[in-house]
């Protein structure tokens, strides 16, 4: 990259949300201050019989009343996880005056999204008219037996698609794929749009919602999931020596990112200054982080380095903490790397023990909610931490929130299969 684009300055004038624990950004917000915990007995399809039967649902009621004008036909093409997205879209894009803006080419659209899974019903519907040698196609079509708005749902491109018609973006539009760094990724490839030049805008995060059998079994069958707790929202416990497993979540996080000439021009508020991103892969195996953290740890650097600061200036590291034996035990490991003899002196705290694991929502989410722990001098707390764990020694801020004002913050998403992605925040400041 050109080193003059590179001192192109991008800040954040609107972040929404919706998460198990707060229809918006500011109730999900204040939720976390109080250590509330969204883990529930899953509602959404049958659980019973497998070992795993918790996790971070939506309540329905959140997603009614969104209104924008060219959402009628074209909400049978919308997955349950852009759903959620277009609620947080719509409440960033408020924040940020987003409608505002008269040149639309101006605005892109960064995307994590998967996808949906389809539902068990629909692969009965589907499979019930394959013939011995062909298929019965006009069967399949009869009488709504299958609909083709499936295909439209499951495509992780759509999304992106449908989000920049509905908010009118006209510029770059992209859709990253990358399990639990996506949400973060795309926050991080927006970044480098914008200072590149090639955006003054862009939309950028990442949703899921795949709570159906399909899209948990799999999680199932390889044993990441929580499959020990003594209540469903003592499940999800990142770092506790009693952690056994993940839980799933579904849920959305938006942020607005701007050049900062374009938001100053426009008057635009300014909630913090995405300063570096960092990313990497672990090159090592599917389903295992490398031992050694080393993707964490040139994750982290590289966020550091981009961001034109040091270690010693980063005061506050939002976790990936999933809640997993081994990604709890190496992310610790891969923080003592980055910052030495310090680590033990930096707070670090997981979102995750409250909302769950959203997926390619979860980078997004967690960015945002860091902006707001730096505006209001407020770490959120990683609930359930009742049982040190000898492996995982840092400062977790147990239980309650910590009232502590800190202005430079690194936020982690490292994901299944070994892609890592951080991201270094800091307060605006002029």
């Amino acid at each position: 990259m050109n080193p003059e684009t590179k001192k192109r300055r991008v800040v954040v004038t609107g972040y929404g949300m919706i998460t198990p624990i707060g229809k918006n950004s500011e109730e999900t917000f204040a939720n976390g201050c109080r250590g509330v915990s969204g883990i529930d007995f899953i509602s959404s399809f049958e659980t019973k019989g497998l070992p795993c039967r918790v996790g971070g649902q939506v309540s329905d009621s959140w997603l009614t009343g969104f209104q924008r004008e060219k959402l009628q036909g074209i909400e049978k093409c919308s997955s349950r996880g852009l759903k959620l997205m277009l609620r947080a879209t719509g409440e960033a894009a408020e924040m940020a005056r987003l409608d505002s803006i008269e040149n639309r080419a101006e605005i892109g659209v960064s995307l994590g999204y998967h996808g949906e899974n389809p539902s068990v019903e629909d692969l009965v519907r589907l499979y019930r008219h394959a013939g011995g040698e062909h298929w019965d196609i006009n069967g399949l079509t009869r009488d709504g037996a299958y609909s083709f708005f499936n295909f439209f749902r499951r495509k992780p491109d759509v999304a992106a698609s449908i989000l920049s018609l509905l908010f009118d973006c006209r510029g770059g539009g992209y859709t990253v794929v990358s399990a639990c760094a996506a949400g973060a990724q795309a926050i991080g490839e927006a970044l480098g749009t914008i200072r590149a030049g090639k955006a003054e805008v862009m939309v950028a995060g990442g949703c899921e919602s795949n709570l159906n059998f399909m899209g948990f079994v799999g999680f199932v069958l390889i044993r990441a999931l929580a499959e020990k707790y003594s209540s469903a929202d003592k499940a999800s416990r990142p770092f506790d020596r009693k952690r056994n497993g993940f839980v799933m979540s579904e849920g959305a996080g938006a942020l607005i990112l701007e050049s900062l000439e374009h938001a100053e021009a426009r008057k635009a508020p300014i909630f913090a200054e995405i300063l570096g991103y960092g990313s990497s892969a672990d090159a090592y195996r599917i389903t295992d982080i490398h031992p050694k953290g080393d993707g964490a740890v040139f994750a982290m650097r590289r966020a550091i380095a981009d961001a034109g600061v040091s270690a010693a200036d980063i005061e506050y590291i939002n976790a990936h903490g999933t809640s997993t034996l081994q990604n709890d035990q190496i992310e610790t490991l891969a923080i003592k790397r980055v910052f030495g003899d310090r680590a033990k002196q930096i707070p670090v705290s997981s979102n995750k023990s409250m909302i769950g694991h959203t997926i390619a929502g979860g980078g997004a989410i967690e960015a945002g909610l860091t902006i707001m722990g730096m505006n209001s001098s407020t770490l959120l707390p990683t609930i359930n931490y009742e049982f040190p764990d000898p492996k995982c020694d840092l400062d977790y801020v147990p239980n309650e929130a910590r009232g502590l004002e800190h202005g430079i913050a690194l936020s982690n998403s490292f994901g299944f299969g070994g892609q890592n992605a951080s991201i270094c925040l800091g307060k605006f400041r002029g």
